[in-house]
C-alpha cells in the first residue's frame, strides 16, 4: 500500500469516526462500487492483514483458542435452543415478505428469551435453597449450568385457557440470589472476555 492510499484510508477512517459518513453507508458504497476502486482494494488488503494476524494469534495462543471455542459453543447452544423453541414448520420461515420474516424471528427471540428467563429464575431459586441449606456453591460449577434447559418444557403438552383471566402473582424478590459471595470466591484470572 502506497502513501497515497494510506492517507486516503486514514481520511475515510477519520470521516467514519467523526460521523461525517456512517460505516453502513461506506460499506454500501464499497459493495456497489467497482472492485477496481482504490478504496475498496485498500480496505480489502487491510482486512486480509488483520485476518491473518488474528489467525496467527489464534494458532499460537492456547488460552485464546479455549475462549473462542467456549464462546462459539455458547452461541451454538443458544442457536440450537432457539431452534428448539421455534419448532413450528420445522423452523422454516415460509413467508417471502421481509416484514413477516422479521416478525417471525423477533417473536421466536421473544419466546426464547422468556423461556431462558424462566429457567434462570428456577436455577436461582434452586441455588438460593441450596445456600440456605448450607451447601457450598463453587462458582466454577455454577458457571457450567446452562439456562438452555428443555426437559421440563411441554411443547406439545396440555394447555388450558381457563387460566387466562387469572392475574399472575407479583414477582417475588426473594427469588433474587446474591451472587456477590460467590463472585468473591472466583479465581482472579479467569481469562474469560479479556483481549489477547
Amino acid at each position: 500500500m502506497g502513501r497515497r492510499q494510506f492517507r486516503h484510508l486514514m481520511r475515510v477512517a477519520v470521516s467514519v469516526r467523526e460521523g461525517v459518513i456512517s460505516s453502513a453507508t461506506l460499506l454500501k458504497r464499497l459493495r456497489s462500487g467497482s472492485h477496481k476502486n482504490a478504496t475498496y482494494t485498500v480496505f480489502r488488503e487491510v482486512g486480509r492483514v488483520i485476518r491473518t494476524v488474528q489467525l496467527l494469534r489464534y494458532l499460537t495462543d492456547a488460552p485464546l483458542r479455549r475462549r473462542v471455542t467456549s464462546a462459539t459453543n455458547k452461541v451454538e447452544s443458544f442457536n440450537g435452543f432457539s431452534q428448539w423453541v421455534g419448532f413450528g414448520n420445522q423452523g422454516v420461515i415460509a413467508d417471502n415478505d421481509p416484514v413477516e420474516q422479521e416478525k417471525a424471528m423477533k417473536f421466536n427471540a421473544l419466546v426464547t428469551n422468556a423461556v431462558i428467563f424462566h429457567n434462570a429464575l428456577v436455577i436461582a431459586e434452586i441455588v438460593r435453597q441450596l445456600l440456605e441449606e448450607g451447601w457450598e456453591i463453587d462458582p466454577e460449577d455454577l458457571a457450567q449450568v446452562s439456562p438452555y434447559l428443555t426437559e421440563h418444557i411441554k411443547r406439545f403438552g396440555e394447555y388450558s385457557t381457563h387460566e387466562l383471566a387469572v392475574q399472575p402473582e407479583a414477582y417475588d424478590p426473594k427469588l433474587d440470589v446474591d451472587f456477590t459471595q460467590l463472585r468473591d470466591q472466583e479465581p482472579a484470572a479467569s481469562g474469560f472476555g479479556t483481549a489477547a
